[in-house]
């Protein structure tokens, strides 16, 4: 699955355009590297999220096309 729609499904940024505006500028890295939006992720990758001063790191957990609100939170853990 692609990393920007990974970040809108898992619900960690809202909509998928900003999760591709992040990921153009260079502020979520997965695995340490830069993550494009066009990058596949896959259970076991750690991603990190800088939003401003504050960062925020998980681990994927496993991957859905869709999900409901309340099961967003199984898709990854926080580190």
């Amino acid at each position: 699955m692609r990393l920007d729609k990974f970040l809108k499904v898992s619900r960690l940024i809202k909509r998928r355009t900003v999760a591709n505006e992040a990921c153009d500028a260079g502020r979520v890295l997965v695995n340490g590297n830069t993550g494009k939006a066009s990058l596949n992720v896959k259970p076991g990758d750690i991603i990190e999220i800088q939003f401003g001063t504050k960062a925020v790191k998980v681990e994927v957990l496993q991957i859905q096309d869709t999900t409901k609100k309340e099961e967003a939170k199984e898709l990854f853990k926080y580190l």
